[in-house]
């Protein structure tokens, strides 16, 4: 079936991990008769969890796109993971739906995911839905989490269907547009007259609803101030707007498992939800640098946005939006980001691994094609010779980082290339070469996400891999003044190896070596003094203490000898050497170590715990700031040893409502049992 862009609607699912929104996505699926059984995630036998590792730890770890049919419409449900470790699958979807649905369980209620998902459509001023799930279930109070929803968000929330209770069972919802009440059982739905004890709650949301619907024109106002009665038509326009301008917010309620809520979702998706030329304009800039904005309009020249990317053995496979215009097969396009013209060749619309080829996708349509090598996730896709660049997707700067190394040596190049090939679909973590430490260190959400990213590892590149913690790049420098001679004297036949230096060792300015010469009387020809530098700062790559780099010292060539036969570039380099050996443990070495600037978002009430923990971090606060949000943002150093597992403590510590970046900034020396550990532990790393 082909459709036109007011007939797509392009919806994200979100909320907190297992409240459901998988489930519902095959809900809805399964009722618009998109598959022929409902698949469970505890099964692996839904239609959106298809990749092996969701299978095996039956949750989502990616997005996956389900097309729903249901009469002349099409919605496009984007079901996300619940797990913060996969924000960067939700910041995808966010940047390419019209409109979010967040899914809140009627038994645990709203979590830590309710509030973030929230915050990710407010951000972007999406329009908003909740659906409360899981109604079948022992303990669900749907008027207890309404009861949260509201006091957490405010009275925009409305609800649109409310449960019939049995005792403690929901056997049934109220529509309260259309005041109609239907019974659940046996997988049949019946329409029944609403229950006595629900008719003044329904009553009273649907004035709810009548007043939303008033405030959204004059017209509305005036007809609602004169008592007149809405029609169905007005209130469902009404509703739209309300929708539309982020003044009100539709609530509906089901249980996924026995269908009950679904096809009032699905109606109310329909009804409410904007269509793609509804939805904000698109910002993008153009081959000037000039601020351009591009609407969802048929009759435009293509533009399209690739959302997200999958690699696997078959290939790469890249997600896109159609922004504006039609897109047909075989077309070719301009990528704005590398220049290269790209041939579509051919176009697919995809229901979660299943892919369809079409001819054609309309504008705001949501389709995917394969065999574009050199486009990534992000870029913008347009007419030759007029290129556009969008916005691109807001990643959270990933903060949990771990050296990962083979299992067997000789694979680190496989470990390499592979992860390279994962950054293709995934951009939310780095894999950086400390050339220092020389370990590779790979840095993502957090401890599931890089678990994950290993299983991949194996699964798809056949290497095994295990993840440590990085090692800390120290320093070391001197705090004394010391002089020293250092002589090299070898004979062993013909010429011999003389070199002679009077060195002094001082404090230095620089992080790099300081080499001066005061060489009085030519005791050592100039001649020498390039050997003399090089053989210290040869030296200085590795310290006294514990062998990690020596940084700020002077190094002043006072005096020395030498003789005109045996002396040579290689003799003073060996005379310096041996000045720094001696040298430097009489000149007061000492450890330095890396010191970040820690900046931590948290609520106000977890405050005690955070600035309890960074003291036992050795921290020190610089200052607290509220921010727009109503939360406070610490700002402390921290050595970036103790920063290893912050990203899961703070995680525990504040339910997962805690966010951080740290950033390096200077080097400061160690406390002395700190030092003592690190050269107990370089030590026995030397031994091994």
């Amino acid at each position: 079936m082909s459709y036109t862009a007011q007939d797509i609607r392009n919806i994200c699912l979100i909320g907190h991990g297992g409240d459901g929104k998988t489930a519902l996505a095959e809900s809805m699926l399964f009722f618009t008769k998109g598959t022929d059984r409902l698949g469970k995630s505890a099964d692996g036998t839904t239609i959106s969890d298809f990749d092996p590792e969701e299978i095996k730890r039956k949750y989502s770890i990616s997005t996956s796109i389900i097309p729903v049919e249901y009469g002349k419409s099409k919605i496009n449900l984007l079901d996300n993971p619940g797990y913060f470790d996969f924000a960067g699958e939700v910041m995808q979807s966010v940047r390419v739906v019209d409109a979010g649905v967040i899914v809140v369980s009627a038994k645990n209620g709203v979590g830590v995911g309710t509030e973030k998902s929230w915050k990710y459509l407010f951000e972007r001023k999406l329009p908003k839905f909740v659906y409360v799930s899981k109604l079948d279930e022992e303990h669900a109070d749907f008027y207890k989490t309404f009861e949260q929803l509201r006091e957490k968000f405010g009275k925009t929330l409305a609800p649109i269907t409310i449960p019939i209770m049995e005792g403690d069972k929901s056997v049934g919802i109220v529509d309260i547009i259309h005041k109609d009440a239907y019974l659940s059982g046996g997988g049949k739905t019946q329409k029944v007259d609403i229950p006595a004890d629900l008719t003044d709650r329904v009553d009273e949301y649907y004035e709810f609803l009548c007043e939303a619907v008033a405030e959204t024109s004059e017209e509305n106002m005036e007809k609602f101030f004169e008592g007149e009665e809405f029609t169905l038509d007005e209130i469902i326009a009404g509703i739209n707007q309300g929708v539309k301008d982020l003044s009100l917010v539709p609530v509906f309620c089901g249980s996924a498992m026995t269908g009950m809520g679904t096809e009032s979702l699905i109606r109310g998706l329909v009804d409410f939800a904007p269509n793609p030329t509804e939805g904000y304009a698109q910002h993008a800039v153009n081959e000037k640098g000039e601020d351009v904005t591009i609407n969802c309009a048929p009759t435009e020249t293509p533009v399209i946005f690739v959302f997200k990317t999958v690699s696997d053995q078959y290939g790469k496979q890249s997600y896109f939006k159609v922004i504006s215009g039609n897109v047909t097969a075989d077309l070719a396009l301009e990528n704005a980001r590398t220049g290269d013209t790209e041939k579509l060749g051919h176009i697919y619309t995809v229901k979660g691994k299943k892919s369809t080829e079409v001819k054609e996708l309309c504008c705001g349509d949501i389709g995917m094609v394969s065999k574009l090598t050199s486009v990534k996730t992000g870029d913008t896709l347009c007419q030759p010779g007029r290129p556009l660049t969008l916005d691109p997707i807001d990643y959270h700067e990933p903060c949990h980082s771990r050296a990962i190394y083979a299992k067997v040596k000789g694979q680190e190049e496989k470990i390499a290339s592979g992860l390279a090939r994962l950054g293709e679909e995934d951009q939310s973590f780095t894999l950086v070469n400390n050339p220092e430490t020389k370990e590779m260190v790979l840095t993502g959400a957090g401890d599931i996400h890089l678990d994950v990213l290993c299983s991949k590892l194996k699964t798809k590149f056949g290497v095994d891999s295990e993840l440590r913690e990085p090692k800390v790049a120290y320093r070391e420098t001197i705090r004394k003044t010391a002089q020293v001679r250092g002589r090299h004297k070898k004979q062993s036949g013909g010429h011999g190896q003389f070199g002679d230096v009077v060195i002094e060792f001082s404090p230095g300015e620089t992080e790099e070596l300081t080499f001066e010469e005061k060489v009085v009387g030519g005791a050592v020809p100039k001649n020498f003094f390039p050997a003399v530098e090089k053989g210290l700062r040869e030296s200085c790559e590795k310290g006294v203490l514990a062998g990690y780099p020596m940084v700020f010292v002077k190094a002043t060539l006072l005096d020395g000898s030498y003789h005109p036969v045996d002396s040579s570039e290689m003799a003073f380099k060996t005379a310096a050497s041996l000045a720094y050996k001696e040298g430097i443990p009489k000149a007061g070495p000492v450890i330095l170590e890396p010191i970040g600037s820690l900046q931590v978002t948290i609520p106000d009430a977890m405050m005690g715990d955070i600035m309890g923990d960074l003291n036992k971090r050795r921290g020190r606060v610089m200052g607290m700031t509220p921010n727009a949000d109503g939360d406070q943002v610490v700002e402390a150093e921290v050595p970036m040893a103790e920063m290893m597992s912050y990203a899961i403590d703070l995680r525990s510590m504040s339910q997962g409502r805690g966010s951080f970046t740290f950033q390096f900034v200077r080097y400061e020396e160690a406390p002395m049992t700190t030092q003592q550990a690190i050269i107990e532990a370089a030590k026995a790393a030397a031994e091994e």
